[in-house]
């Protein structure tokens, strides 16, 4: 495959960094299958795969599925002398919903279930287009750069891993069941972990900017033109 020397230094176009020791390297397309890495400390830059996009629509319905119910379906079953109590997050929601803790409850669903909803959505619209050959929506590149913003906001495997270490101390204390809504949580992390292999954000917006749809925002930087080097190529694996 030949190597395309068409880049800018000034604006960045036709090149690409490492986002762990920031490297530049010059762009390639790649095959199905080949994988790009950083000649300077070898992180991952790119990754294709044949019907990563469909796949990633799969998941990212598929975790939305998963968090309305972890909303509705019971999450936890206390009982202690002969008593019994089965709550949902939502009924947790209601419990709070008039006391000075609204803001946090409200915060908690939020981190746990509206942004993880909002970022599969942002997924769907950005990639169902492109998964079919069509040109992507109009606001695409907006949408996956969002995606991508919220993706360190989203706290429904720490919810889990919370959940969990406080069980240990009320288990001693009550009987405690694990409820549908719980185990959802848990199907949810082994989702998001699939959802991550297949994702490869270069091979996204490389797919966006060959339909022509600009993938930056505001006015082009004008930066001083520095002396012309070079970057390497990226090292392949196959």
């Amino acid at each position: 495959m030949e190597r395309d020397k068409t880049y800018d230094l000034a604006t960045g176009a036709g090149l690409m960094a490492c986002p762990l020791c920031d490297a530049l390297h010059v762009e390639e397309d790649l095959d199905p299958g080949e994988t790009a890495r950083c000649v300077r400390c070898g992180t991952v830059l790119a990754k294709p795969r044949d019907g990563a996009f469909a796949q990633l629509i799969a998941l990212a319905f598929t975790s939305m599925v998963l968090l309305v119910g972890a909303v509705f379906f019971p999450f936890l079953e206390v009982s202690t002398m002969g008593f019994g109590n089965a709550s949902s997050l939502f009924d947790v929601a209601l419990a709070f919903a008039d006391g000075v803790l609204l803001p946090l409850v409200i915060a908690v669903l939020a981190m746990i279930i509206g942004l993880p909803i909002l970022r599969s959505f942002l997924l769907v619209y950005t990639l169902v287009p492109l998964a079919q050959g069509r040109p992507p929506h109009r606001h695409a590149a907006r949408a996956f750069r969002w995606s991508e913003i919220l993706r360190p906001w989203s706290m429904a495997e720490i919810f889990v891993i919370g959940t969990a270490v406080a069980l240990v101390k009320v288990a001693g204390l009550a009987t405690v069941h694990l409820g549908p809504a719980f185990w959802a949580f848990c199907a949810l992390i082994f989702v998001n972990l699939a959802s991550r292999a297949f994702m490869c954000q270069t091979s996204i917006w490389d797919a966006i900017e060959d339909a022509g749809v600009r993938t930056t925002f505001g006015p082009d930087p004008v930066r001083p033109q520095p002396a012309r080097t070079d970057p390497p190529a990226l090292a392949r694996d196959a």
